[in-house]
């Protein structure tokens, strides 16, 4: 492990150096019945301590937290309990006794805390979704892999696909190109759709236990309303992109495995909702069709208006059955993918996560895509490869959108 406040190689130093004045080592040194060394035990420590905070890390296994980080002063709990408080999150990131960060905070607050993170050596486990914009995706997907950290997201439904026979067997067939192609084949995702006020008052008083100017960050400026911020933050186009990313991709990500889609996006989005959107407040959908270059159409639908798909479906899977003789024997010959590496697992052993920032931003590609469909009312066409929209100007302001000064990317 990294930056530990104990390691074995330190504590045999230690031992030899001063041999003659040792007599007892403290059982939380070198552990034992109900105590981990402390080499084996994580420090992590949250940025952003609202409703999630820390419910997805239990993988972690030994873990002492050391820290929280908020903007609202509310949030962060009294000094009882041992926890060093910061305001700004850049600060914290300064502790060299901190291995993984959990980043909690409202979405428009993802990329830059976990590209920091990773320029500072520090694992990361990250709320979905990943980023607000397609563009802040691939940079954070860039420092995880230059500095070499480990990176997870905070949804583990690909974990259950990926021991699941038929889901296995799906894989397996598309991965290694058995089935010329997918047209026809559906899968239907499902996300809430509640939505944000268009009507909101112009201005609250901003509570003294919040820095609203640090909350805001990189989002555009706008007078503080209580309903614009923490959890509601997500109906606002400013910050989120609604249930659509919230619980969106809960659905995506287990199914972006089964279709063995990690490594490639959607290239075409084309929607179903109201027209024009509110510019500011998130409004309904009732679906929309994300097509990827092998023809598979992955379906995202939402709540509040219910109206039928209107494309013929031929299967929402693929398995032997749909194969010819020789690629039949073929797929029984190939071996199963290995099982995804649990976060823990992966912080001790220097492995690549099962929700790794690659897939995490696919996920999210997909996500921001149909939200753009939605937003302009039209269909839309992606370059996967080179991560932008073709041939509409509008829409493609979109995939890289400027953040507020000073803050970039």
């Amino acid at each position: 492990m990294r930056h530990r406040t104990w390691t074995r190689r330190r504590f045999l130093g230690a031992a030899a150096a001063g041999a003659a004045a040792v007599t007892i080592v403290p059982r939380h040194v070198v552990g034992g019945p109900g105590q981990e060394v402390p080499s084996d035990t994580v420090t992590y420590a949250i940025i952003g301590k609202g409703g999630r905070a820390d419910k997805g890390i239990g993988c972690l296994g030994a873990r002492k937290q050391i820290a929280v980080c908020d903007v609202d002063y509310t949030h962060m709990g009294g000094p009882a309990d041992g926890k060093t408080r910061y305001r700004d999150y850049r600060r914290l990131l300064e502790r060299k006794d901190l291995d993984v960060v959990c980043i909690a905070t409202p979405p428009h607050w993802h990329a830059l805390p976990c590209i920091h993170a990773a320029q500072a050596g520090k694992d990361i486990f990250c709320e979905k979704p990943m980023t607000k914009f397609i563009a802040e995706g691939r940079a954070v997907v860039d420092a995880v892999e230059r500095y070499g950290v480990v990176f997870q997201i905070g949804t583990f439904g690909r974990f259950k696909n990926s021991t699941n026979k038929g889901h296995v067997e799906n894989h397996k067939i598309i991965k290694y190109g058995l089935i010329k192609s997918l047209d026809g084949t559906v899968a239907f995702c499902n996300a809430k759709n509640r939505t944000g006020d268009p009507a909101l008052p112009p201005e609250d008083e901003v509570p003294e236990s919040l820095d609203y100017d640090l909350w805001l960050g990189p989002a555009p400026y706008k007078p503080y309303n209580k309903n614009r911020v923490h959890y509601k933050n997500r109906f606002y186009w400013d910050y989120e992109g609604g249930d659509l990313t919230n619980f969106g991709a809960h659905s995506i990500d287990p199914w972006q495995w089964s279709f063995a889609k990690d490594f490639t996006s959607p290239v075409q989005a084309r929607p179903c909702a109201p027209w024009p959107q509110h510019p500011d407040a998130v409004g309904p959908f009732a679906w929309v069709e994300l097509t990827y270059a092998d023809g598979l159409t992955m379906v995202l639908g939402g709540g509040k208006i219910t109206l039928p798909y209107d494309r013929e479906v031929k299967r929402q899977m693929v398995s032997a059955k749909d194969l010819d003789d020789a690629s039949r024997q073929q797929l029984a010959e190939l071996p199963d993918p290995p099982p995804l590496v649990e976060f823990g697992q992966a912080v001790r052993t220097r492995q690549r996560a099962g929700g790794h920032a690659e897939s995490s931003h696919r996920v999210c590609v997909a996500m921001h895509l149909a939200n753009i469909a939605i937003r302009l009312g039209r269909t839309i066409r992606f370059d996967p490869e080179t991560e932008r929209i073709v041939g509409d100007e509008q829409a493609d302001r979109l995939v890289d959108i400027p953040m507020r000064a000073p803050w970039h990317l």
